[in-house]
């Protein structure tokens, strides 16, 4: 993969946004207009790449005309990739799926290098720290990105096939790998998964779901270009894992892998694995690949019913965790804010399990469930509250009436929902030296929320967009 063109653009305020850097590749571009022939289109100047973006991304302004492709509600895009078709001269049907390529996975990778180079940790966050950092790249660009090519990519269109290393002697030295290591070899490999949700206990409002997980890799391991390979599996009922995105470090991947989309229709016959990961790793962690999983319920079920009663409201909630679901967590908790009311007064609320807290200034009950769940599976809670104080709670626009959620926090070691994982004795290294293989996997939920039935909630028409 080569680069044409890379921008780097800072939001302003407002509806406005500059260009803090831009690079052109001469070399990159000459080689694209011999290929292209005819059809070639040259990259945008920089004021209409930025104009096309902020279109495409509906910041260009409030006064803009709606644009059916891309405001429309059945627009809904699933990757943080998009295309700006001024620059793409080819009908809808020649263009393949951005998720299908494998250049947009490693170009999004690269980008995220930049970034980490431009963000590091320990440095000046403010402006003079970014602005010094900036005036560096053009050197940086020229050891990473040589003639447009990024080192740390293959330097070919088909891949690699991985292979034991020669001696270190013979070895030159990549740009991109800064150092050696030096010591005790180790492989650690941690497979992370995500949960979101969005229950509204009504047969009228279809619930939503959705699981994204990654794998992040730190390997310590000697040799000028180490080769190691991770192999993810899944049990037999598992979901096969969809729109992965793999680090450019990897070598060689089935087609198979990256061709898997959760936009397409499941017809059964989707590569359900193993999935093998060659590749030469940076010395420093990094996300090894993404993906998501469409599993087919989520861990905790829950209902949630507020019935106004005068001044106070009836809570009635029923929490049920997932036959599917290991028992065991590192911490769960449900909060239960109340907004747009008078602060608390009188709080009279029991629960089965757990033990709950309660701030009448921030109106908020906090349900600590612990570890596990009781032997049935099932926790509830019932009781009123009155809203009695003397000022008023905190507000919330979209929360007025009966519009309410629970939101719910929680992490589960050792499991996944997709039961991907990875088995030490599956990882491969070639190397001087054996390395020790740690792996681990856990669960843990973000914007994981179950809405009041009896009230109004906000509904999305289709899947969660990641």
């Amino acid at each position: 993969m080569s680069l044409r063109a890379l921008w780097i653009i800072s939001p302003e305020k407002g509806e406005h946004a500059s260009i803090r850097f831009s690079r052109r590749f001469a070399t990159v571009e000459l080689r694209a207009k011999r290929l292209a022939g005819s059809s070639y289109v040259a990259v945008p100047e920089d004021d209409c790449f930025l104009q096309l973006l902020l279109t495409e991304l509906g910041l260009s302004g409030s006064k803009q005309p709606f644009v059916v492709k891309r405001d429309d509600c059945l627009y809904r895009p699933r990757s943080p990739a998009v295309e700006l078709h001024v620059t793409v001269d080819a009908s809808p049907e020649q263009r393949p799926p951005l998720s299908s390529l494998l250049s947009v996975s490693q170009g999004l990778s690269f980008l995220a290098g930049l970034q980490t180079f431009l963000l590091a940790p320990g440095s000046k966050q403010d402006g003079e720290g970014l602005v010094s950092r900036l005036a560096l790249l053009p050197s940086v660009l020229l050891q990473v990105c040589p003639l447009g090519t990024p080192l740390e990519l293959p330097l070919s269109g088909t891949l690699a096939t991985p292979s034991a290393p020669t001696s270190a002697g013979i070895q030159k030295q990549p740009a991109w790998r800064t150092g050696l290591h030096r010591g005790r070899a180790v492989v650690n490999v941690s497979v992370a998964e995500t949960v979101r949700s969005m229950q509204y206990g009504n047969r009228s409002r279809q619930d939503l779901w959705d699981v994204y997980g990654t794998v992040a890799c730190k390997c310590e391991v000697e040799g000028v270009l180490p080769n190691v390979t991770v192999t993810l599996s899944l049990p037999p009922n598992g979901s096969p894992l969809q729109d992965i995105l793999v680090h450019p470090c990897v070598t060689s991947l089935d087609s198979s892998v990256l061709t898997a989309s959760s936009v397409d229709s499941c017809d059964g016959s989707a590569f359900s694995g193993p999935y093998k990961f060659p590749f030469s790793p940076p010395l420093e962690p990094f996300i090894l690949c993404s993906y998501t999983s469409q599993v087919p319920v989520p861990p905790i079920l829950g209902s949630y019913q507020l019935k106004e009663e005068e001044s106070q409201l009836h809570v009635s909630v029923v929490l049920k965790l997932h036959e599917s679901v290991k028992n065991s967590f590192e911490y769960c908790e449900a909060h239960l804010p109340f907004y747009n009311r008078d602060q608390m007064g009188v709080v009279d609320v029991k629960v089965s399990s757990g033990q709950l807290d309660v701030s009448k200034e921030k109106n908020l009950l906090v349900w600590a469930l612990g570890q596990k769940f009781p032997k049935s599976r099932e926790v509830t809670m019932e009781g009123k509250i009155l809203f009695s104080g003397t000022a008023p709670g905190p507000s919330e626009p979209l929360c007025t009436g009966l519009t309410a959620y629970i939101k719910l926090y929680f992490k589960v070691p050792d499991t996944t929902l997709s039961g991907c994982s990875v088995d030490q004795h599956s990882v491969q290294v070639y190397s001087s030296a054996k390395p020790r293989i740690v792996t681990s996997r856990e669960l843990h939920s973000k914007d994981y929320r179950i809405w009041n039935s009896t009230g109004t909630a906000p509904v999305s028409s289709g899947q969660m967009i990641l």
